[in-house]
């Protein structure tokens, strides 16, 4: 008798539990805690939202933003290192001490000379601009970078030249490229000399999304442009009667 009294307690409790569950989800709604699922939608909750869209007006007004990579900032130019003899070792006759003594000195010598006391300028980039405009289907470009010079230990008056490429990119496409030995004359040596360097030949398709991506900088590791230099003719001299 008391398992029968147990087993008809027991599914009483679920037959009340399964109302109030199914009383409670039809209130509640699609906000309610215990939605089941078997509600109808809210027709007032708003839409989900979707993907912002481009406007035509906002396209016509992109224009690329300029970015200096990194370690492309800065540029040093160095004076020529002086290379110095290596010092002839005295033999003491101890063969240990001796071939302690050569490595010490073979280390003294592979050992790099300080950069920092050899440089005649160090020139840096603080900003970068751009302006564009659009024609036939192209976007024209004028990247601009705007720097300074400053005197090393080993300043000397002269004329200081500057690798600086400008590139515009689409992804890892490379839409333009283009490197330039700009040149400025420093003279003083007390001051900073302030330089301003336009590239206004990128020229690149027109964009249909605000997907590119241009950059300036210095690029040391271009190969330096090089000049033939023009060969000597010489003459055969025609002998004369």
């Amino acid at each position: 008798m008391a398992f029968r009294t147990f087993s008809g307690r027991f599914l009483a409790g679920l037959a009340l539990t399964g109302f109030m569950l199914a009383a409670a989800g039809c209130q509640s709604g699609d906000n309610g805690i215990l939605n089941l699922g078997i509600g109808k939608k809210d027709p007032t909750a708003p839409p989900p939202p979707q993907d912002p869209k481009v406007l035509a007006s906002q396209l016509q007004a992109y224009c690329p933003r300029v970015t200096v990579r990194d370690g492309t900032a800065f540029f040093n130019t160095y004076g020529k290192d002086v290379q110095k003899s290596k010092p002839k070792l005295k033999k003491t006759g101890d063969a240990a001490q001796d071939a302690a003594a050569q490595a010490a000195a073979d280390a003294a010598a592979a050992t790099p000379p300080d950069d920092s006391a050899r440089i005649i300028y160090q020139a840096s980039i603080s900003d970068v601009t751009r302006d564009c405009s659009r024609a036939n289907g192209q976007l024209t470009m004028k990247i601009a970078v705007a720097g300074r010079i400053v005197p090393g230990p080993k300043f000397s008056p002269g004329t200081i030249t500057m690798p600086i490429r400008t590139a515009v990119m689409h992804g890892t496409e490379v839409l333009y490229s283009q490197l330039h030995q700009y040149q400025v004359q420093v003279t003083d040596p007390s001051v900073a000399t302030q330089f301003v360097f336009t590239d206004s030949s990128v020229v690149v398709p027109e964009p249909t999304a605000q997907d590119y991506q241009a950059y300036a900088g210095y690029d040391e590791t271009a190969p330096k442009a090089t000049t033939d230099k023009p060969k000597k003719t010489h003459r055969k001299k025609v002998a004369t009667n």
